[in-house]
This record gives structure tokens, C-alpha cells and sequence, in this order.
């Protein structure tokens, strides 16, 4: 099981930063040739990510490149310096439709079979952060067998749709459902948007718990010292996970005697609440031997 908890995001063109990353206890590292790189930056970060992702890779986290949208004409350049042998995936930008999804998963795939690279194994995180995007979400989550995730953009969307954003987060509350819901329903995982004031934990912690609560894998960090207080909250506590092996263990017994349900602590157990006690014991499985591995 891929973990989706924590993803760090470090500017390109930021040599002392990409070096820091390699010690960094994020699921993935995103190092970012769009937001985070001024206009006229952009090709020296391209060179700057081509040169550092090799010392990147095999650190313990996984590795993704965030590319420029297709509006932006450096889509394809981006791609010809950053695919290359090892690296887990592609966070794609403002995609608008499953199409969008799609053009970047075609080049992608010519590149692996030019540079003799395994098919298919390369991922494409998508941002959804424009309204369109958003309307089209469940499409683009469904676009290619690429895709192992969304990501949801707030400040991009805020922007665009003229919302004001709050401390209780409550203009967000209807995207970031729908993406939960359009992740789901295509069988990928879901990230939050970014807490944008790394200095207030105890926000970051208020809105890290809501994202869990709605159904997010995790959530997109830009600062390290986010890194461990979203990976606490979106690992499950030791008295959930001991709950769920004795769910999973009542419910088998019950299926081996020819039932589809049983009773655990005066509560019922059926098919769904089993395979999110299953889901709860592979997660943990996954952290753990994640952290064996550091």
C-alpha cells in the first residue's frame, strides 16, 4: 500500500532546500518546478531537479516532480529532464478535464519506453484547484491507471472563484467533500490543500483532524515542521488499531461458519465496517515498515 499521508513540497531552484529534503520523514518529497519557481527561474530549476533528483531517489521517501500546467507551453520540457529511472511519479497542475490527464500520461509513457524505463510505473498526482477541475473531478480521478490520487489546491481555487478564506475553513467544506467522494468513487486516494501559516500549529492540527475526518489520506505540507504532526494525525491510534484485528478477527470467525455478520461489543459487524478495520491494519502494516526502512 502506497502511504499518501505526508507530501512535502520543495522548490526547484532551491539547492540547500533539496539537499534537506533528503533527510526529511515525509511520505513523499514533491519538488516543484510551478508555483514555488519564479517565471525566469524556470529553466535553471529544470537543470537545478534534473542534476539533484538522482541524490534525492532512494532516500527513504518517495520522489514526485510537481510540472508546470499545459497552458504554460514547459509541460513537455519538464517532463523530458524529470523522468528518469526510479522516480515513483508527476504531480500534475490544474488539470481541467480527464483529456488533460491524459496528454501528460502519453508523453510520459513515450518517455519510459524510450529510456527503457518499466511501463506504467510512473504515477500522476493531479491537482484540483479550478472550478472546472473541480466540476470534472471524478473524471480526472478516473483518467488513466496512472493516477493513485487527487490533490486538492485551495488557494488556487480561492482565487479564482472569489470566496474569502477562514480560519473554520467553511467555504471549503463543499470541494473538499466532493473530492473525497470523486477519489473514492475512482478508487484513489485523497490530499488536502496546504496549510499556508506553518508557524500555527494548532491550526494545522484543527484542519489536519478535519481533513481525516472527511475522508483525506493526508495532506500536502510546505514546511518540515509540518511534516510530523500530520503524519501523527493521519496514523491510527494503538486503541484503533487494536479494535480493528478484533474486528477482523470476530467477523472471519463468523464468515467461517457461514455468516456475513457478527456482534463485537454489542455493535454489529458486517462486510463494510470489516474491510475498514482491514484497511486500518494494512495502513499501519504500511507505516511501519516504512519506518523499519528510514
Amino acid at each position: 500500500m502506497e502511504l499518501l499521508r505526508t507530501l512535502l513540497s520543495v522548490p526547484g531552484n532551491r539547492e540547500n532546500m533539496l539537499e534537506k529534503s533528503m533527510h526529511m520523514n515525509a511520505d513523499i518529497i514533491v519538488v516543484d518546478l510551478e508555483d514555488s519557481v519564479p517565471r525566469e527561474e524556470k529553466a535553471r530549476a529544470r537543470a537545478i531537479v534534473k542534476e539533484w533528483l538522482p541524490k534525492i531517489i532512494g532516500n527513504g521517501s518517495k520522489v514526485y516532480v510537481r510540472i508546470n500546467p499545459l497552458d504554460s507551453g514547459l509541460t513537455q520540457e519538464d517532463l523530458e529532464a524529470v523522468i528518469i529511472r526510479d522516480i515513483d511519479g508527476i504531480s500534475q497542475p490544474k488539470p481541467s478535464t480527464g483529456q488533460d490527464i491524459k496528454k501528460v500520461a502519453e508523453i510520459v509513457t513515450r518517455l519510459e519506453k524510450e529510456r527503457g524505463l518499466a511501463e506504467g510505473h510512473i504515477r500522476i498526482l493531479p491537482w484540483i484547484e479550478n472550478s472546472l477541475g473541480l466540476i470534472n473531478a471524478y473524471e480526472i480521478a478516473s483518467s488513466s491507471p496512472r493516477i493513485n490520487g487527487i490533490v486538492f489546491g485551495a488557494n488556487d481555487l480561492i482565487l479564482e472563484t472569489g470566496m474569502i478564506r477562514s480560519e473554520e475553513g467553511y467555504e471549503l467544506l463543499y470541494p473538499r467533500t466532493k473530492i473525497v467522494i470523486a477519489a473514492r468513487a475512482a478508487g484513489v486516494s485523497a490530499i488536502d490543500t496546504p496549510y499556508n501559516n506553518f508557524k500555527d500549529e494548532t491550526g494545522l492540527i484543527r484542519e489536519a483532524n478535519l481533513a481525516r475526518k472527511l475522508g483525506f489520506s493526508g495532506k500536502f505540507v510546505i514546511h518540515p515542521s509540518q511534516i510530523d504532526i500530520v503524519n501523527r494525525t493521519f496514523r491510527h491510534t494503538e486503541e484503533e488499531i487494536a479494535y480493528a484485528k478484533k474486528v477482523v478477527t470476530t467477523f472471519e470467525e463468523a464468515r467461517a461458519k457461514g455468516f456475513a455478520s457478527a456482534s463485537l461489543d454489542g455493535k454489529m459487524i458486517d462486510i463494510p465496517i470489516a474491510q475498514r478495520a482491514l484497511k486500518i491494519l494494512l495502513i499501519d502494516e504500511a507505516i511501519s515498515s516504512r519506518e523499519k526502512r528510514r
